[in-house]
């Protein structure tokens, strides 16, 4: 009779040495191999990484397979993976928005850098992978959230509740979004000082049916004011992306940007430098340094935070932007999609290694 516990703990040694990549942890270790069966000559177990949006799910498939089949008698190796994203860890003083494991912040230090390009093809490729994403749109002033996730003439639905009124986000992508857009005409300028600005932002927080999330991105509008501290005062936050251009005007308020995140304790997961190069549509294999070359891998260097990618200019990603049609949906073969595809990973692992360390 075969000691079917004895096995099971055979394939799990087999298995402990190896670690997933960005935790530098054995598997075993960290609980993510379950429920092993084994049926003569086959072993099944499954496989529970930190983030739906793994980018290193193949090499680390391949690897347990490799190690179970060093086992004497195995035949066969047969690996479900899910995904159970970890939450963010508590700050004192700061409330977290129910259901959401994850509040991560987009921001720039200038205007016109392409954040909300950023935030929204990010927010798309996570949900792209299989999570749960809803994105904010704090850029209380101008709005454009709406119109780049191709729900401009949505109007979102209002309940009211015994604990007060309750929005609906509106959804498309794969993207639950809120913004101010929804609740005020196409033309109407908000005229507000700070305090408004702040009330509005915590009911987009915390008045919001938001649901299970796995990530909650938020767009914040460009500079270090009142938006960025009335988020990183109310909520515990993941971290904070910083886009820029490589032009040094834009790195050069890039870096307040990114102090000033550092100031109020929030963890800086890396720089996005958007617009690196542009690749004309008629001659794909030339590349035009418009704005410059090297600047965000030189600040980033400096200021000791990880590039987290370069995203190429490219006529299709404003053409997404205007349609409603983002370029990770619209043309995901193209070299900006990749590369902000690319930079969604690197945020998600990012993630995944500060809740867990």
């Amino acid at each position: 009779m075969i000691n079917k516990t004895l096995e099971t703990s055979a394939v799990l040694e087999v298995l402990r040495p190896v670690q997933d990549p960005e935790l530098r942890k054995s598997l075993v270790e960290l609980n993510m191999i379950r429920n092993v069966q084994i049926d003569g000559g086959k072993v099944s177990f499954t496989l529970v990484l930190t983030t739906p949006a793994c980018p290193l799910r193949e090499f680390i498939v391949e690897d347990c397979q490799k190690a179970v089949k060093t086992l004497p008698g195995v035949q066969e190796v047969v690996v479900d993976v899910t995904a159970e994203t970890p939450q963010q860890k508590g700050v004192p003083d700061r409330n977290g928005v129910p259901g959401v494991k994850n509040i991560i912040a987009v921001s720039s230090g200038k205007g016109g850098v392409g954040k909300s390009t950023v935030a929204v093809n990010v927010a798309v490729a996570l949900a792209q992978t299989g999570a749960k994403v809803g994105l904010l749109d704090a850029d209380i002033y101008g709005p454009n959230d709406p119109t780049m996730l191709g729900l401009g003439d949505v109007k979102v639905a209002v309940r009211t509740t015994p604990q007060g009124d309750v929005l609906e986000p509106a959804f498309n992508h794969g993207v639950k979004l809120v913004s101010m857009g929804f609740l005020i005409d196409r033309d109407q300028p908000v005229i507000w000082r700070g305090p408004m600005l702040n009330g509005i932002i915590r009911q987009f927080l915390y008045q919001v049916e938001w649901g299970e999330l796995d990530y909650l991105i938020v767009d914040m509008p460009p500079g270090t004011g009142d938006a960025q501290l009335t988020l990183t005062q109310a909520v515990p936050m993941a971290g904070a992306v910083i886009v820029t251009t490589p032009q040094t005007v834009a790195l050069l308020d890039s870096r307040k940007g990114l102090r000033m995140f550092q100031q109020m304790n929030v963890p800086v997961l890396g720089i996005v430098e958007n617009m690196s190069f542009f690749i004309p549509p008629d001659l794909p294999d030339r590349q035009y340094d418009i704005f410059g070359s090297g600047g965000g891998s030189k600040t980033a260097g400096e200021l000791g935070v990880p590039l987290l990618g370069c995203i190429p200019l490219e006529i299709s990603a404003r053409i997404g932007g205007d349609t409603g049609v983002p370029i990770v949906v619209g043309e995901p073969e193209s070299a900006s999609a990749k590369a902000l595809r690319n930079v969604a990973l690197a945020i998600a692992g990012k993630v995944s290694v500060m809740a867990l360390t």
